[in-house]
Order: C-alpha cells, then structure tokens, then sequence
C-alpha cells in the first residue's frame, strides 16, 4: 500500500468541516471553482491537487503550506515521520544531508537568513519565505534549506553546508552537523559488519546439498 496516499487519508479523516473548508478557499489560486465545489472531503481535495500534479509524494511544500496554515501541529508531525520514513530509504549522503537539516533547524533560529544568503539563496526567495511561514521559524529555516538543495540539486553537499555555517560563525552548529555525521558513520559501519557476520554465520549453518543418486 502506498505510504503517503495512507498519510493522506489519515490526515483527511482528521479534518473538521470548518477546516476543510479553509483549506479550498486556501486552494482557490490552485484549483478552479467547479472543482472545488465537487469537494466534499480531505480526499477528494488531496485527489484533485495530485491529479493536477500540485502534489505528490516526492514534493509534500503545498503539503505542509497548508497544514501550517491551519496551525495542526499534529498533522505536521504525521508528515515529519512520513519525511523521516522517506529520508531512511534515502542514499546515505542524501540521509547526511536531511539530519543536518533537523540539527540546523533546531539550532540557528533568526540566523537563518544570514545562512540562506551564504548558500546562495536569493533575496527574493527569502522574502517569499517570510511571507509564506510569517510566524514559524523552524519552518522558515527548513524551507530556505529546501529552496538550497532543490537550486543545488546534485551539488548540494553536506561540506557545502559546514561550510556555510563556519562562515556565518555559527562553529557549534557546524560541529554538531559534523559530529552527528561522524556518529552516523560509524553506526552504518557498525550495522554493515553485523549483516556480514550474519550472513556468514547463517552459511556456515545451512548444510551442504545432498549428492543426487
């Protein structure tokens, strides 16, 4: 089963009438009328913005957007566990990259657009962000770090970000990322030679095939 269109129909379930209704009014500038009047439920709004390609498992902004501008901190932290599921299946330096993005998010507070300028990031996307999430810091932090990796694609680097941070001065954050990478390191080295005597161990165990007559 897919594992956000289950977070979808949970987060629907949990909507009130009052809140749905914020939520297509939200959605005027995204959806047309007549489809918004054919909504009856969370669902049928989550099918409309996914058929129109607003949303999708990969790209959760509008997602969130909107959760934000109900204030459901509950129904955010659904989504950060989703993220967090989605992040483990992630290649390691991709998993690097997001852990550090929860450590800078807890850590940096009004720095963050001093950080967003060194990565880069434009003035007019930091505006927008204040804008957008005008009374939530972590989040404002977390989106300029989003608008970072999604403008850097490939080239965004965890070095990149240590970096960055050490020439804003933020130097205990940056030791936090580095050692939090470090301890991250050593751990999958620690799983991977556990699997490894495992799987030796299970052949040593498995006997050997019988000779055909």
């Amino acid at each position: 089963m897919d594992e956000f269109l289950v977070l979808l129909h949970s987060m629907s379930t949990g909507l009130s009438s009052s809140e749905l209704t914020d939520l297509k009014f939200l959605c005027q500038g995204r959806v047309s009328k007549r489809k918004l009047e054919r909504v009856q439920s969370g669902v049928d709004l989550f099918t409309v913005l996914l058929e129109q390609n607003e949303l999708d498992r990969e790209r959760t902004e509008l997602l969130r957007e909107l959760l934000v501008s109900l204030r459901r901190q509950d129904l955010l932290r659904r989504l950060d566990e989703y993220e967090a599921g989605a992040t483990g299946r992630a290649p390691p330096e991709e998993q690097d990259l997001y852990a550090a993005f929860d450590i800078i998010c807890e850590h940096v507070g009004k720095d963050w657009r001093r950080l967003a300028r060194q990565l880069k990031v434009p003035d007019t996307k930091i505006d927008a962000i204040e804008v957008k999430y005008p009374r939530n810091l972590t989040e404002q932090v977390r989106e300029s770090l989003r608008v970072w990796k999604s403008t850097a694609q490939e080239d965004a680097a965890l070095s990149q970000l240590v970096a960055a941070l050490r020439a804003c001065r933020l130097n205990l954050v940056a030791d936090l990322v580095e050692e939090d990478q470090q301890a991250r390191g050593l751990q999958n080295e620690s799983e991977s030679r556990s699997s490894s005597m495992s799987l030796m161990s299970w052949d040593s165990d498995t006997p050997p095939p019988r000779a055909s007559s």
